[in-house]
């Protein structure tokens, strides 16, 4: 009789369930079908829509743009006219007209080739899709989660002209309203967003800064 306690068995059973849900997805299957790289374009373009973040001919910043769904869905609406310049520390396969980075921008270095790639061109949006690698621990998960929405909000201030607007990716829970709040003092409007592409279990949510102040 197998040992129900056993964790190599239980975490197989984890997986498939996982991998089952995972390909009966409507949101994995439509990406498949329009060449998105992973479900996620779908959250961006909701989010888009729903607080008019996009538009033909921006400059856009994409902050932890591997594996690069998100610059994908940039590149379509921001059309020819438009710059995109993709920033990770991971590897990302190239996408036409966009312009990959792979650095950490939190650097001296990172920052100056993030800043020459835009070659002087002031940034209307910045987005940032960066999570942390889990550790299991939820209040280090958190505040990790909460520390690159700093500094996703750190880089727009810098960058992102008057009236340009910010989209982090942040976890719910201990300091998401001081977030809240430091996007708050810095652009005009803020809204807390959950996509319906993003999954119930999922505690990720999105906070979108309109209107810098400059």
């Amino acid at each position: 009789m197998a040992n129900p306690l056993n964790p190599a068995r239980r975490k197989h059973k984890l997986v498939k369930a996982w991998m089952h849900e995972h390909v009966n997805d409507p949101y994995v299957q439509e990406a498949q079908r329009r060449g998105y790289r992973s479900r996620a374009a779908f959250k961006l373009i909701e989010l888009a829509d729903r607080d008019r973040l996009l538009r033909p001919g921006m400059t856009v910043v994409d902050l932890g743009a591997a594996p690069g769904s998100w610059s994908q869905v940039l590149r379509e609406r921001v059309g020819p006219g438009g710059r995109i310049v993709a920033v990770d520390v991971l590897p990302m396969d190239p996408i036409a007209g966009v312009a990959f980075v792979q650095t950490d921008f939190r650097t001296d270095e990172g920052l100056a080739a993030v800043e020459q790639a835009l070659a002087g061109a002031p940034v209307d949006l910045v987005v940032s899709d960066m999570a942390p690698n889990l550790s299991g621990i939820d209040p280090v998960d958190q505040a990790r989660s909460v520390h690159l929405g700093e500094l996703a909000l750190e880089f727009a201030t810098g960058h992102v002209r008057p009236d340009g607007d910010l989209l982090v990716k942040v976890f719910q829970g201990t300091g998401l309203p001081e977030l809240q709040r430091a996007i708050g003092a810095r652009f005009a409007k803020v809204h807390v967003r959950k996509p319906k592409s993003s999954r119930d279990r999922s505690r990720e949510i999105f906070v979108v800064g309109k209107g810098f102040r400059g």
